[in-house]
């Protein structure tokens, strides 16, 4: 019986894993979309959160679109909260899904759909073919999951003993809300967990009973509600800090609506309730579907109590996990569309921003050179943190460029908007060689790979070059400095010349062994790298020193990678 029941649970997961993966990719992109545009009212955003989870089947899924959001500055912390709201009562319709088994037989179509499903993955060419081919498979996957417990549980109503245990512990509220809490926890799954309590509750481990086996499963689908939210404290743990304020968020909303709920199933209050508002026969046909009704109830009046205060739970989460100084450093990029009226104000505006991105892109490169050279995995970590927040820059300032290049301009303001659009892509140049200088540091650590004392001396006076050279041009970038631009120039000639030196000297330091060829080409990776960034810099200053306007420019030094650049790209 346990065997079946784990492998009857693998099965169903693995077919909901299949089915929301199937889904992402059929509808993934529209999804997000709904999602960013149809949230700006807290109603709102709960009824999308819920339709979206409904057809998803992945709460977890929607809440990592949301904080994506909130991180990229589309959605407030409130609005987030709120689809996490309705993000409860949609993927309470697994056990309405669930329930069609105890009416249909719909385990009959499983095996067929698996079928289908397979030979669509293989035989489709399109990816969305094959998408949809992998929604079908997990559909029969999670039908023949609960086909497989059912029979693996079916002969607990023989065990008189058993029975009369899981009653008990079902009349014992708080018992039986920690076991149905630690269930959830255990597979890490709230659709898992309330798909096996239905499958036991109509195999009659509760009794025949169907009124005490009823009112004994619901203290065990309010456990299941307050197990569900450590799948989000566990994956906000490696996440950034608005992960773990919408995981607080999850835990409050749930935790809350079980404390004053739990006294009604205790009372007999709650069963009344829900045999009055889904009148008809209890039986072994229907009682996966009253289970099923609880659960969406529960969810859907936590959501009616908490709505209205959802400013104050937004303040409980940002006292849990107060914003740090960091943070506010690398809040959202903030660029006011109506000064695009004033493209003066406009332009000036975007220039602080690009400052802020520069700043933000020199963090990038000294967490990753600090990586390397400390083997600190928290800091290649941190470095693909900021350069995220150095794409978002890049996406808004773009976007806020384009939007001014359309409105009607100055010759001033219309000969210095490409260039700056050319600094901005330089600048999200700069951090992805950050990233790579970082995954350099990660290969360095997961081989053991160590530099000779002599490549290490080398490898700390470019960086420390490279370091002068960026510091310089923040300067330029931030007061038109033209000193400080060509400072930087100068730090591009010894660059030049130090990567052609150290390539050298160090092929020959491979060549007498005095370090590996593996470690050879990791010290080679990071010298191309830093000279790279060095090119992007230099672009930048050639622009300040040119006064932002390209005939002040030397074209032959800008990167060959702008050729025939889309602006509006």
């Amino acid at each position: 019986m346990l065997l079946a029941a784990i492998g009857g649970l693998g099965l169903f997961l693995f077919g909901m894993e299949l089915m929301s993966d199937g889904l992402k990719k059929v509808a993934g992109k529209k999804l997000k979309k709904v999602l960013e545009n149809l949230t700006r009212r807290p109603l709102v955003a709960v009824l999308v959160g819920a339709g979206v989870t409904a057809a998803i089947q992945s709460s977890s899924a929607v809440t990592v679109m949301v904080v994506g959001f909130v991180n990229a500055g589309m959605l407030t912390l409130k609005q987030a909260l709120c689809v996490v709201f309705g993000a409860n009562i949609g993927t309470t319709m697994t056990a309405w899904i669930v329930s069609t088994t105890g009416v249909l037989d719909i385990a009959a179509y499983a095996l067929p759909a698996i079928g289908i499903g397979f030979l669509m993955q293989v035989a489709c060419k399109t990816l969305r073919n094959k998408s949809l081919g992998t929604l079908i498979l997990g559909f029969g996957l999670v039908f023949i999951g609960i086909e497989f417990l059912k029979d693996a549980f079916s002969p607990i109503k023989e065990s008189e003993q058993t029975v009369q245990a899981l009653i008990w512990l079902g009349h014992n509220p708080l018992l039986a809300c920690l076991a149905g809490a630690l269930f959830t926890m255990l597979v890490q799954s709230s659709s898992a967990s309330l798909a096996t309590l239905q499958v036991l509750v109509a195999t009659g481990a509760f009794g025949s009973d169907w009124y005490v086996a009823f009112t004994s499963a619901l203290p065990f689908i309010l456990g299941d509600n307050i197990g569900t939210t450590i799948t989000a404290q566990i994956a906000a743990l490696r996440s950034n800090r608005n992960s773990k304020r919408v995981a607080w968020g999850h835990t409050m909303f749930n935790v809350f609506g079980v404390c004053y709920v739990l006294p009604l199933v205790w009372l007999g209050i709650y069963p009344k309730i829900i045999m009055w508002l889904m009148p008809g026969q209890l039986g072994q046909a229907t009682i996966m579907a009253y289970m099923a009704f609880s659960h969406s109830l529960f969810n859907i009046l936590n959501t009616i109590v908490f709505l209205p205060m959802v400013d104050l739970l937004r303040k409980v989460t940002l006292r849990i996990v107060p914003v740090t100084p960091m943070e506010a450093e690398e809040k959202p990029v903030v660029l006011e569309t109506h000064l695009l009226e004033t493209p003066e104000l406009a332009l000036d505006q975007a220039r602080r921003e690009i400052f802020r991105m520069a700043k933000r892109a020199l963090k990038a490169l000294t967490a990753a050179t600090e990586a390397l050279a400390e083997s600190d995995p928290a800091k290649i970590n941190r470095t693909r943190r900021i350069e995220d927040t150095v794409d978002d820059s890049q996406a808004e300032i773009t976007s806020y460029l384009v939007a001014l290049s359309k409105r009607q301009l100055n010759e001033t303001v219309s000969v210095e908007l490409p260039v700056l659009l050319h600094t901005v892509n330089d600048l999200e140049r700069i951090g992805d060689h950050a990233v790579n200088i970082a995954e350099i540091a990660e290969r360095k650590i997961e081989q053991k790979l160590p530099f000779s004392d002599q490549a290490v001396a080398d490898s700390e006076e470019m960086i420390r070059e490279t370091d002068t050279m960026f510091r310089a041009v923040i300067a330029a970038i931030e007061n038109n400095d033209m000193q400080a631009a060509h400072a930087a120039l100068e730090s591009e000639n010894k660059l030049n010349r130090m990567q052609v030196d150290l390539r050298r000297s160090h092929v020959q330091r491979m060549t007498d062994g005095a370090c590996s060829a593996a470690a050879g080409l990791v010290f080679i990776d990071l010298v191309d790298n830093l000279e790279k960034i060095g090119d992007h810099l230099t672009n930048i200053a050639q622009s300040i020193i040119g006064g932002l306007r390209w005939e002040g420019l030397d074209s032959g030094s800008l990167s060959g990678e702008y050729e025939g650049l889309d602006l509006e790209g």
